[in-house]
């Protein structure tokens, strides 16, 4: 199991363009197979993840956070301002949601 480095997340976070998103899963899994290694830890991925998306918040750096999305293009209740400041920082992109019970998924 591959215990990611902080920077090797940011970077790909970095790297989605506008209108576009990666999943924590797609995250793990091009980490995983840059490194030659079965699977990338979930947990320290997720931590390092929120930790960019308040850094970038705290204006300490630039990351398009919000572009990253949970499993299935759920949105992410842990970034900054909850999953409503999520949404409409998708929304200003292009993106359209649908719910799936109280849970907020990207539609397109």
């Amino acid at each position: 199991m591959l215990i990611p480095h902080p920077k090797h997340v940011l970077n790909i976070m970095q790297s989605v363009p506008k209108s576009k998103t990666i999943t924590l899963d797609d995250i793990r899994n091009m980490l995983a197979e840059t490194h030659n290694t079965d699977i990338t830890c979930p947990m320290t991925t997720g931590i390092f993840v929120s930790l960019a998306a308040k850094a970038h918040e705290e204006g300490s750096i630039y990351v398009p956070y919000w572009r990253t999305l949970r499993k299935g293009g759920e949105l992410n209740s842990k970034f900054p301002g909850g999953v409503e400041a999520h949404k409409a920082k998708l929304v200003s992109e292009g993106h359209t949601m649908r719910m799936k019970g109280k849970r907020t998924f990207l539609d397109n």
